[in-house]
């Protein structure tokens, strides 16, 4: 990467009560951008003040959606540390995401490197309080002025950074999940295996329904024959039935997380039988009905790990676990984010050290 310039920012902002962070309702005083010219690449890379974007009425990405983005955190160990947790996948995703929209890839170096560098820049924005962190949000968006359906050949690529709590007012409670088989979320050929803000904005009206009906979020079914499931709102969902944890197979409609990637290593690890294969809906009512159904969890760089303590489908309710947090998904959290913050020895190099 070209040397990154530095403007910074005339005045700073007062820094938040770190009890009363919420999620995604504060951001730093600084962001980093830089822009694509279809010729000449990737240039200009910036640490500026945080602040608008100049954006023409006519920018590709306003009507054509050419845009991706990631989600990461950085996060404060104890001996003062700034640490990243497996970035390298999140440049590599979005590398992906990027490839299916016809976007320009950003290498992964420049990637990790604009992330480093602003992240350092911004680190006393970085809280220190118990299930705290920094989040971070990369990404691309077309800025070619014209209409008419085409890819862009103007881009721009932007960090911008957060001090976060949980992402789920339950914490580590577990959450009520209604099964959709209405919407469809995504299908193969399409782009539910890109992080692209087309995918989430096919969920919110269903999940906003949920929500009038009491659910925290809902679980997606598959899109051609609404009967498989995929995803529990944007998380990756895994099940515990009769010991043996179950989670969708990673068949191009359903995002390749990187929690979810963490997750099935440990269960490898710790010798829990685990599977990817295709798991119907009227299969996980009836093990939930009969009591084989043990636990269920959705896994996530924004919640980590989120139980789930209910289950509804047309109007037919499970419970998992007594509506208690489950002892292996109490484990899985318990385990990634000790290694995230440094607590717990990385046996796997996940961990990278900001420096």
């Amino acid at each position: 990467m070209q040397q990154i310039k530095v403007t910074p920012a005339a005045v700073l902002k007062p820094k938040p009560d770190q009890s009363k962070l919420g999620f995604g309702k504060y951001f730093t005083d600084h962001m980093f951008v830089m822009d694509y010219t279809d010729g000449i690449g990737w240039h200009d890379p910036q640490i500026v003040p945080y602040g608008p974007i100049p954006l023409s009425p006519g920018a590709l990405v306003l009507h054509y959606a050419q845009e991706t983005f990631e989600g990461m955190k950085a996060y404060p160990a104890r001996d003062g540390r700034v640490l990243l947790f497996r970035p390298e996948m999140n440049a590599k995703r979005m590398s992906t995401s990027n490839a299916r929209l016809y976007m320009p890839e950003i290498p992964v170096e420049d990637f990790i490197g604009a992330i480093r560098e602003l992240v350092l820049y911004e680190k006393e924005w970085i809280p220190t309080l118990p299930e705290t962190s920094l989040y971070i949000r990369p990404f691309v968006f077309a800025t070619e002025e014209a209409v008419g359906v085409h890819p862009s050949k103007t881009y721009k690529f932007v960090v911008i950074l957060s001090p976060v709590g949980a992402y789920y007012p339950e914490g580590m409670n577990p959450v009520k999940i209604m099964v959709e088989d209405f919407y469809v979320r995504a299908v193969r050929g399409g782009m539910g295996f890109a992080k692209t803000g087309g995918n989430y904005a096919s969920s919110i009206k269903a999940a906003a329904e949920a929500g009038k009906k009491g659910y925290t979020q809902v679980l997606w079914l598959d899109g051609l024959e609404r009967k498989y499931v995929e995803e529990v709102g944007a998380m990756n969902v895994m099940f515990k039935i009769d010991g043996e944890v179950i989670t969708p197979p990673l068949d191009g409609s359903i995002l390749p997380g990187v929690t979810r990637d963490s997750v099935l290593t440990l269960l490898k690890h710790w010798g829990v039988p685990v599977i990817e294969r295709k798991l119907s809906i009227d299969e996980l009512m009836e093990a939930g009905e009969n009591g084989r159904l043990e636990e269920g969890f959705g896994t996530g760089t924004a919640a980590v790990i989120s139980p789930i303590g209910e289950l509804c489908y047309k109007d037919k309710k499970v419970t998992l676990g007594g509506f208690k947090t489950g002892p292996l998904t109490q484990k899985l959290y318990d385990t990634l984010t000790g290694i995230q913050w440094g607590d717990l020895k990385d046996e796997f190099g996940w961990v990278m050290e900001l420096k």
